[in-house]
């Protein structure tokens, strides 16, 4: 805050910033947000976690005929969400189905 020359106070708010840590999942052309999380050190874990899922998971995949989602992080605004988005389950398909 800060007083200006007539005696009122002025505040000067600084800007929220909304930009959260993305678990982007890649199947392909398609990406899907798979989680999000305020820091990139959260945001690196729960990759690296996704990433063990895959690898444990390799022969389920297979027989499933399934293509291992890739993963990144990545910044992304909450404003930049798509609408609807709901987090992916750990190998990003449900019933078949790249989500």
């Amino acid at each position: 805050m800060s007083q200006t020359a007539s005696g009122q106070i002025v505040s000067f708010a600084r800007p929220r910033d909304d930009t959260m840590w993305a678990v982007v999942a890649s199947v392909g052309r398609t990406s899907r947000i798979a989680e999000l999380y305020p820091s990139r050190d959260a945001a690196l874990a729960d990759r690296a976690w996704r990433e063990a899922e895959v690898r444990a998971h390799a022969g389920f995949l297979k027989t499933c005929k399934q293509p291992p989602p890739r993963y990144s992080v990545a910044p992304m605004r909450r404003a930049d969400l798509p609408k609807g988005w709901k987090p992916l389950p750990a190998l990003g398909f449900l019933r078949g189905q790249f989500i």
